[in-house]
Parts: structure tokens; C-alpha cells; sequence
């Protein structure tokens, strides 16, 4: 029998996951459920035999999704034994700046940072929650924040009182699975580079950019939610504060109100009026589409340079995620703005955070065993 890693990412809809041998972290499974809340159903591919898997859930709650995933290794042929659940979890606040194993104790002071990333924190814990009642493999957490926790002061702070910062109403960055990836590949592909000073741009319905030097995290452009910095698929990015008080007082618009307008209506779809997907607006011939697209590209090379200041300079930037990895318009239009810049490599890399979930989640099991 084999021992095997499960790594999930589990959102509002959809529930992604990947099966890797413990030992060698081979990729054994890879699949999906979707249509969690409306009609759940199950896709998957074992790569052993190229086995593909797509059928229907009789439920369509997480703990069904969940549920078909276990069941999913629990069948294939006796081969597997789970040792243990790695979750990416978006929002690990100030405290939590490594994997942990999940105890009860540490969900609920998860599910507090609630607030904090809304449209992944509470589904993320959700995977968690219906792992631990449908198996007895530890549940382990990684952090997309961990990997920023490292910033100076300066990259940290928010210019307000004293009082406030230390409530935790600071700069914390996401994407940090990515960028830990991207920096693995350059010290092990582009050494000379991995030394240097690199802007990694994670491109994709989320988007967010990375100062990495020495392949450490600087700066990042995303702050204390995963809401701020470039502008996303349906988020708006960074945008001034006076305009959320505007939309409360002046507008009538309740909190819950904003919120939505500005994680679901903003971004790509709301200046373009047409759709958050970046295929969608490259193939519309509509203005509004090239508009939103423009737009998109002039933020990511402003705040480009606003990461070379942070570092010093720019040695190269990588392209990864969705949009950066497949989107060769935008690169161009993101590029174009960047030439008045000194010479710098281009690359792109593609983004592997599921491996980065499996390496972590072995090295915290191997570490608790030697310990």
C-alpha cells in the first residue's frame, strides 16, 4: 500500500485537489468537484492507467464534495492510504507563518481572519471541516501570507495610529505558494537570477505582484486583504479609502453592500461591463473589453515599478498564473510600458502551488517525526 498526500483547494463552488506519492511527491490524481451549492459533480484523472473519472454527487454541499475525494482513494484498488489533508488557506494573519497541523483550537482562530479574505477564508476552512469528520488523517494548513512574513516594518506598516496597527490592520500579501514556487524553480533553473532582483507577477482572476531578492519576498502588492493592490477579475485593487465612506454615507450603500461591489462587480468586469475572464475581452471587439484590458496592463507596469523601488532596481520579471502564463497580448501591452525601464530578462514560469502544498505537508510530517 501506498501512502499518499491529498492537497486541497477548496472554494465557494468548486473544491480542486491533487494526489501525490509520499515519497517521491509523484502526481497520481488530479480532479475537481464543481457546482458545490447547485449541482455537485465529480472529474477526475489517475494518471496511472489515464483513468478519467466524471460523475454526479447525489449532494452538493462541501462535505459530499469531500466526501467523493476520500472515497476517490479509498477505492482506487486498496493501492493508497491517506496520511494526511494539506489545505491552502488564503489568510493566516500575523501569527500563523508556517504549516501547522489543525487542531480545533487553531480553526477557530482561523475562521476569525474570516473577515479578512471572504471570498476564500470560510470556504477554505469548510475543506477543513468536512476532512476531519470524514477521516482520521491529520489536516494540515499552509498560508498564502507566510511567505511575506518576513517584510521590514516598512513594507508591513499602514500610515495609521499606533492603536489600529497593533489590532492587526497592516500589510500581509497573498499568493505566497506561488511565489514560493517561482523562487524554488529560479535557484534550481536561473541561479544568477534567484540572486538578483525579480518581479514575479501572479496573473490570474486574482492578480498580485512580488519583489522577490535573493528569492525573498520584499514587498508584494496586495495588503492587509486580498483585495487591494492590481486591479482582478471581479476586485476592484487598490482604490481610495474616501471612496468606500463615499458609498457608505453619501450612497446609502450598507457594508455588506460594498463589499460585494467591490470583490464581485469591480475589476476586469466592472470596467468592462462585460466579463472578468481575459480570453473573453482579448476575442470582444467591444471598446469597453480593450479598455478594461488597458487599464489592467498600466497597473501591473506602475506597480512594477513600484517593486523595482522597493528592491533597488529590476534584474527580470516572471510571468506566471493564468493570465501571465497564457495571455501573450497582455504580456506585450504589459511589457511595452516597461520599456523605459534599464534592460531586464522576461521569463515565464508556470505556477505549481499544489506541489508547494505537498512539499510543506511532508516536511511538517517528516519534521514531527524526527522530532
Amino acid at each position: 500500500m501506498m501512502n499518499v498526500l491529498l492537497v486541497l483547494n477548496t472554494g465557494s463552488s468548486s473544491l480542486k485537489f491533487e494526489i501525490f506519492g509520499y515519497d517521491a511527491l509523484d502526481k497520481l490524481a488530479k480532479g475537481k468537484v464543481t457546482g458545490i451549492g447547485t449541482e455537485a459533480r465529480l472529474s477526475a484523472t489517475i494518471t496511472a492507467g489515464d483513468v478519467h473519472i466524471d460523475r454526479a454527487l447525489a449532494a452538493n454541499d462541501h462535505e459530499t464534495a469531500m466526501g467523493a475525494v476520500i472515497d476517490l482513494i479509498d477505492r482506487y484498488d486498496d493501492a493508497w492510504r491517506m496520511v494526511a489533508t494539506v489545505h491552502r488557506i488564503v489568510h493566516g494573519g500575523a501569527d500563523f507563518v508556517a504549516p501547522v497541523i489543525v487542531t480545533p483550537q487553531i480553526l477557530r482562530r482561523l475562521a476569525a481572519l474570516a473577515p479578512l479574505a471572504p471570498l476564500h477564508q470560510p470556504y477554505n476552512l469548510a475543506g477543513i471541516a468536512a476532512s476531519d469528520r470524514l477521516s482520521d488523517a491529520p489536516d494540515i494548513a499552509c498560508f498564502d501570507t507566510a511567505f511575506h512574513a518576513g517584510h521590514a516594518p516598512l513594507f508591513q506598516a499602514f500610515a495609521v495610529d499606533a492603536s489600529l496597527r497593533a489590532q492587526g490592520i497592516r500589510r500581509y500579501g497573498f499568493h505566497g505558494l506561488s511565489y514560493e514556487w517561482i523562487s524554488r524553480v529560479l535557484a534550481s533553473e536561473h541561479p544568477d537570477l534567484a540572486r538578483g532582483r525579480v518581479v514575479v507577477g501572479h496573473l490570474g482572476n486574482g492578480a498580485s505582484l512580488c519583489a522577490l531578492r535573493d528569492g525573498i519576498s520584499v514587498d508584494t502588492t496586495m495588503g492587509m486583504t486580498a483585495l487591494d493592490g492590481l486591479p482582478m477579475g471581479s476586485r476592484t485593487g487598490a482604490i481610495d479609502p474616501g471612496a468606500v465612506t463615499y458609498m457608505l454615507r453619501q450612497l446609502g450603500m450598507s457594508a455588506d453592500e460594498v463589499e460585494h461591489a467591490l470583490y464581485e462587480r469591480s475589476g476586469l468586469k466592472g470596467l468592462s461591463g462585460l466579463s472578468n475572464d481575459v480570453k473573453t475581452l482579448l476575442e470582444s471587439t467591444d471598446s469597453r473589453a480593450g479598455f478594461a484590458l488597458d487599464y489592467f496592463a498600466l497597473k501591473v507596469a506602475q506597480f512594477t515599478a513600484m517593486m523595482a523601488v522597493s528592491m533597488g532596481g529590476l534584474d527580470a520579471f516572471v510571468f506566471t498564473g493564468g493570465v501571465g502564463e497564457n495571455a501573450g497580448p497582455v504580456r506585450d501591452a504589459i511589457l511595452v510600458r516597461l520599456k523605459f525601464l534599464p534592460p531586464f530578462q522576461t521569463l515565464i514560469i508556470p505556477t505549481n502551488e499544489e506541489r508547494m502544498l505537498a512539499i510543506h505537508g511532508k516536511a511538517l510530517l517528516e519534521a514531527g517525526r524526527r522530532g
